[in-house]
């Protein structure tokens, strides 16, 4: 019998692309694949690369060098680069960076197995020529589902027309495809913790931002393929689902019904084994007060606001081809934590964007001193090839950019800071993550995965990951909170694991 080809998956960027990597996990499993975790010990390192923003790259561009390290010294023979770097640069990534074995784009995803074999057999696969992915579908959302079999849709799974029968031997903890668009799909940990792809793509054209341009217009996914796919890593033992897209917010506009995240959301909430519901990447001008009342009213639907503010000053906002102003958004904030005290809200922002004065950065301040947000990015300005914003002539020097990225940066540090200490005394419920020699670790309601900090328990005999535990905030470090679990608590948590 031949020895059986072995891949590694490497995935760098966004919980989507983590989505994506699982699809292409399951794909290549589907296939006759072995996963292995360490690129070392596997024929063909597929690296899924960030295309988002220049530190992203730069950190894709090492992830390949160092996998490329490995040939020569172990098992490993190729490197291949896929993920966005991949589709938005193609060829002329090929070219700059010959250590990498193969660049695939997303139109290669449906025959990976088959694109790998031909790269490890020593062949060659052209890199694809970059192109607009905007155009692939047309301007109107409600004409895009027709037209969605012909478009390569990561984390969507197979474009087929009718679902094929999932073979009697699939390979045991591999989701099957059950829809038009339900993805094959292979956990690549045991976390407790999984990302279900919302949607694909964004119809904004925020003046700072290249996404759209390579991951598409927005097309969403059926609900049943959500709900076939949660309901799938439920059995699997996931305990939060975090819904993810370019902008949720704008789910179900070509469905026919903007509010259909609002019906979806109980109906997931209901799944069995699942003890939490996330939604991230939320457009602060497309909240609706249906949509809040939904997040905030849902049992086990968290209160968590991933509000993509980005700035607050009018004139910049409008520069960056976006809505809103301080007022406004301090507004919101309040109807939000009006129905929910304690919900959890973090946002991103742009410091340095052409043209932003002295009065602009104090108007963001401002913002920032009122928002008490749990949780706060900051990034200065650069230029994005194929962007509005990279054509405007107002630029600020790079120090004055680097200036002005640090003194927000020390004042978010310590606005989030000031933000957990306000927690001290509240009752969390925490969905443990981590148990080792270094203490029992887990996340409160408010706080999304990687992100937005965590908790330490002072207390976790017999504790195991997975497990949700009731808690007392009882100190702070930094953005992270010390909580004790209340009486009973543990007890109750392992009565569920008996």
């Amino acid at each position: 019998m031949p020895e059986r080809r072995t891949v590694a998956l490497v995935t760098l960027g966004c919980a989507r692309n983590e989505v994506d990597s699982e699809e292409l996990a399951g794909r290549l499993e589907a296939d006759g694949w072995d996963l292995v975790e360490d690129a070392a010990d596997a024929d063909v390192a597929v690296v899924n690369t960030c295309g988002f923003v220049e530190a992203a790259k730069k950190d894709s561009v090492d992830a390949l060098l160092e996998a490329n390290d490995l040939k020569g010294h172990g098992r490993t023979q190729a490197v291949v680069a896929v993920g966005c770097m991949a589709e938005r640069y193609g060829k002329d990534l090929a070219e700059a960076l010959p250590e990498a074995d193969g660049v695939l784009g997303f139109d290669d995803y449906a025959d990976i197995s088959d694109r790998l074999q031909t790269i490890l057999s020593g062949g060659v696969h052209a890199a694809h020529t970059p192109r607009d992915r905007r155009k692939l579908l047309p301007i109107s959302p409600a004409e895009r589902q027709d037209s969605a079999a012909s478009v390569a849709l990561p984390g969507h799974g197979p474009a087929a027309e009718t679902p094929e029968p999932a073979p009697a031997d699939l390979p045991e903890g591999l989701a099957p495809a059950s829809g038009p668009r339900a993805p094959l799909r292979r956990r690549l940990d045991g976390s407790p913790v999984a990302s279900v792809k919302l949607a694909s793509g964004c119809d904004r054209r925020c003046s700072f931002c290249a996404i759209p341009s390579f991951r598409g217009s927005f097309i969403s996914r059926r609900p049943s393929d959500v709900l076939n796919e949660t309901r799938w890593l439920a059995e699997q033992g996931v305990k939060e689902i975090m819904l993810v897209s370019e902008n949720n917010t704008s789910y179900g506009k070509d469905l026919g019904d903007i509010r259909l995240l609002e019906s979806l959301l109980p109906e997931l909430a209901e799944v069995a084994g699942l003890e939490r519901v996330r939604v991230s990447y939320l457009q602060p001008a497309e909240m609706r007060p249906g949509l809040i009342d939904v997040l905030t009213s849902t049992p086990r639907v968290v209160p968590y606001f991933d509000l993509s503010f980005q700035h607050s000053a009018p004139g910049v906002l409008r520069a960056m081809r976006r809505f809103g102003d301080t007022d406004r958004f301090l507004e919101l904030l309040d109807t939000i934590r009006g129905k929910a005290p304690e919900a959890g809200v973090r946002s991103n922002f742009i410091v340095g964007f052409p043209g932003e004065t002295e009065a602009d950065l104090a108007e963001l301040e401002r913002f920032l001193n009122g928002a008490r947000l749990d949780a706060i990015g900051v990034f200065g300005y650069s230029d994005e090839e194929g962007t509005e914003a990279a054509t405007y002539e107002n630029k600020l020097d790079e120090d004055v950019v680097a200036e002005r990225l640090a003194h927000v940066s020390r004042l978010a540090e310590e606005l989030v800071s000031q933000r957990a200490e306000e927690r001290v005394g509240e009752t969390v419920h925490v969905l443990v993550e981590s148990v080792d020699e270094e203490g029992v670790y887990g996340r409160g309601a408010h706080q999304a995965p990687e992100t937005d900090g965590q908790v330490l328990l002072t207390s976790g005999e017999g504790l195991s990951v997975g497990r949700m535990v009731e808690a007392k905030v009882v100190g702070t470090e930094g953005v992270d909170l010390v909580a004790e679990p209340l009486d009973g608590s543990l007890a109750c948590s392992e009565e569920a694991g008996r």
